[in-house]
């Protein structure tokens, strides 16, 4: 009930105005950086919105639309930084820088690390109508290099915000300057924890191969569809089990600013008794391994298959949501009068955030 409740109250109005939204924020700072540039970089930034680009994604090194850090001077740079910042938290940020830093470490570490691996090559995308000088039509934006890669899409005051992708090579740097970084140590340690929890009839459950896929399962394709039932339910998880889920949860929602942050978690307790907890591959550290949150509307996976585990990819995909595909068929229906009388949520309630959307204290946080 609790958890029912808490993605009930995630939808009630708020006093703020628009101006204090996660949209607003995302449109004065990109007002702010676009204007930083010449307008040579300009035209190069932006897209059309209905460009099949916006959900063409990917996490490997390869050609991208847009603008890269190479193109930006120090101002810009700290403009472009800020943007980032209003669709992430602290933390998030801080993976993100960590995760381009390891392009440094890799091209110490690899034969061809000096051709392949550039820091600069993380690249910002911006899709628009030009001609929408008052930001009223949807548009989005894209963040993405080697390891990488943020989507946002915004329609008024809601924001979508998956999928999302974070990897890290080394998972763990172990000589250099870097040495001891884990960029996204805190995924693998929780994922760990839960399965360290699990007596001898539940880890049969919840571990379903005895080696990995060699990366995410879902790739990164425009529409994620479920995967299969195996794994462990979160129904037959006893309470200390089902907080330590809740917190793994968390861990990746908590990359993202407050708003997102909690949207997500509200998505994620919306059928909470059915997600399904999978692992696969070794359960000793420093071996390749897998493991899988699922549930209704949602997944996240882990993949450490790579470089004898010590390679990481996780991706968090919304199976209604993921380039706010509910939030545009919704303005779709408004847009050609097709809405009926009542109401209806979307279920992309997760990375859809309102201005007016509260964000209250959930049975995450107890």
């Amino acid at each position: 009930m609790r958890l029912v409740l808490a993605a009930l109250l995630s939808l009630l109005p708020l006093a703020t105005g628009a101006q204090d939204s996660t949209a607003a924020r995302m449109r004065t700072a990109m007002e702010a950086f676009t204007a930083s540039l010449p307008a040579t970089l300009r035209t190069r930034l932006e897209l059309p919105f209905a460009s099949e680009k916006r959900t063409d994604w990917h996490y490997t090194p390869r050609s991208r639309p847009g603008i890269s850090l190479a193109d930006l001077d120090a101002a810009q740079r700290a403009a472009l930084h800020k943007l980032l910042r209003t669709g992430l938290s602290a933390a998030g940020h801080r993976r993100v820088t960590n995760i381009i830093e390891l392009e440094l470490v890799l091209r110490e570490l690899e034969t061809f690390g000096a051709l392949m691996r550039d820091p600069d090559k993380y690249f910002l995308v911006v899709f628009r109508d030009p001609a929408d000088a008052q930001w009223r039509a949807p548009w989005g934006w894209r963040f993405e290099g080697h390891h990488l890669s943020l989507s946002f899409t915004i329609r008024g005051e809601r924001v979508s915000s998956t999928p999302s992708f974070f990897g890290a090579n080394p998972a763990q740097v172990r000589q250099g300057p870097k040495r001891g970084l884990r960029a996204l140590g805190e995924e693998e340690d929780e994922g760990r924890k839960l399965l360290a929890m699990l007596d001898a009839s539940q880890r049969a459950q919840a571990v379903v191969d005895t080696r990995p896929y060699g990366d995410i399962v879902s790739r990164a394709v425009e529409q994620a569809s479920p995967l299969d039932n195996r794994g462990i339910e979160a129904r037959s998880l006893d309470d200390a089990q089902k907080a330590q889920l809740h917190r793994l949860v968390e861990t990746y929602a908590a990359s993202f600013e407050p708003a997102l942050r909690e949207a997500r978690l509200a998505r994620a307790a919306d059928g909470f008794e059915a997600i399904r907890f999978a692992w696969a591959g070794a359960v000793e550290r420093g071996r390749p391994h897998y493991y899988r949150v699922q549930g209704p509307k949602f997944l996240i996976e882990f993949d450490a298959s790579q470089d004898g585990g010590n390679h990481v990819h996780t991706v968090w995909r919304d199976y209604g949501g993921d380039f706010g595909r509910d939030l545009l068929r919704e303005h779709h229906s408004v847009a050609h009068g097709k809405r009926g009388q009542s109401r209806v949520m979307p279920s992309s309630a997760i990375t859809l955030f309102t201005a007016e959307r509260a964000s209250t204290r959930s049975a995450w946080a107890e």
